[in-house]
């Protein structure tokens, strides 16, 4: 971890011991950006908890039947083999289950969260996400590849990584014979917050994923002093397809704790986004999507779904409940 961009702050001691601080080499060289220092470095605000805020924003202990397994949806899980990174995120919305406040499954509760994805037959996607799967060695992803292939009813893998943009060099020929190796096609869904991301090295690391075989997509949250205007957005996402990967969600940030100072109200966000559809071509375009807190899922948020009123914003979930969100 670059501590020497961190020690140049006020000490912040109190924020590392809670959530955990890290960067990659890659990462401290692109840190003088300031969109790039307010993702990565620690700020005092991040004990600023509101009453809204939750460890667990988008409810995945609810869904969690056995350990290392979110089932939300019938047709796919989330499978969380670790909860290590390569970076910290300081708007990470698992930020209470990540770095030294997370583990790594056992052999025995890896085996059980197969078991459970063999017994339900409904399951059409596994999505290995954590933690981040790339932070796991070649060794242990193969292990995972040749597990889910054998598994007749799962047609699809998908990763969900910061790791191409994050750090780079741990994309190699020998990590991408793995997902190359594999029965059933994979998805990758890169997480990409700003062009400054997308230097040589994550260029060189995300076409070697392309080579590989994998569809890639990215997703990208909407942070207040990151990305919160449209001249950034048009970048990144222009960006983002040249490099051969498909912009498919933009996340409004999640309540979780200590994460106040990256939201921005809704409305705001609708506004920016709104902006896009005149600028850009629709395959640059990704949805604009809110995880309703509770672990009641995804709602698309230029929808009619989603009702802005004067001080909170009502919001239908895939079941027809209304929830109210407090901006």
């Amino acid at each position: 971890m670059g501590m020497h961009k961190i020690s140049n702050q006020q000490d912040l001691t109190a924020v590392t011991e809670k959530y955990t601080a890290k960067t990659t080499d890659y990462i401290d060289g692109l840190l003088e950006h300031p969109a790039m220092s307010r993702q990565y470095l620690p700020d005092m605000r991040e004990l600023d908890i509101s009453a809204d805020e939750n460890a667990d924003p988008i409810g995945d202990v609810a869904h969690s039947p056995v350990k290392g397994i979110v089932h939300r949806y019938p047709d796919r899980v989330l499978l969380k083999p670790h909860h290590a990174c390569a970076v910290y995120c300081r708007f990470c919305f698992r930020r209470d289950m990540v770095g030294r406040n997370g583990e790594v499954l056992s052999e025995d509760d890896l085996s059980k969260a197969l078991d459970y994805i063999r017994d339900h037959k409904e399951i059409w996607e596994v999505i290995l996400t954590g933690g981040d799967p790339f932070a796991l060695s070649d060794r242990r992803l193969k292990h995972l590849f040749e597990a889910l292939n054998e598994i007749e009813h799962v047609k699809m893998i998908r990763i969900h990584t910061r790791v191409p943009v994050a750090d780079p060099k741990r994309i190699t020929a020998e990590l991408c014979k793995v997902i190359n190796d594999s029965q059933k096609p994979v998805t990758i869904s890169i997480h990409c917050n700003h062009a400054n991301e997308l230097a040589e090295a994550a260029q060189k690391a995300i076409k070697m994923l392309h080579q590989s075989g994998a569809v890639l997509v990215s997703q990208t949250v909407l942070l207040k002093g990151v990305n919160d205007d449209i001249d950034t957005l048009e970048k990144l996402f222009r960006e983002l397809m040249i490099n051969r990967v498909k912009p498919y969600y933009l996340h409004h940030p999640d309540k979780a704790r200590g994460t106040a100072h990256f939201r921005l109200p809704l409305a705001r966000g609708l506004e920016i986004y709104g902006q896009l559809r005149g600028r850009m071509s629709g395959i640059c375009i990704p949805h604009y999507m809110l995880d309703i807190p509770g672990g009641f899922g995804k709602v698309t948020l230029d929808s009619a779904k989603v009702l802005i009123k004067e001080d909170h914003v009502e919001i239908i979930d895939h079941r027809g409940v209304v929830h109210i969100y407090k901006n």
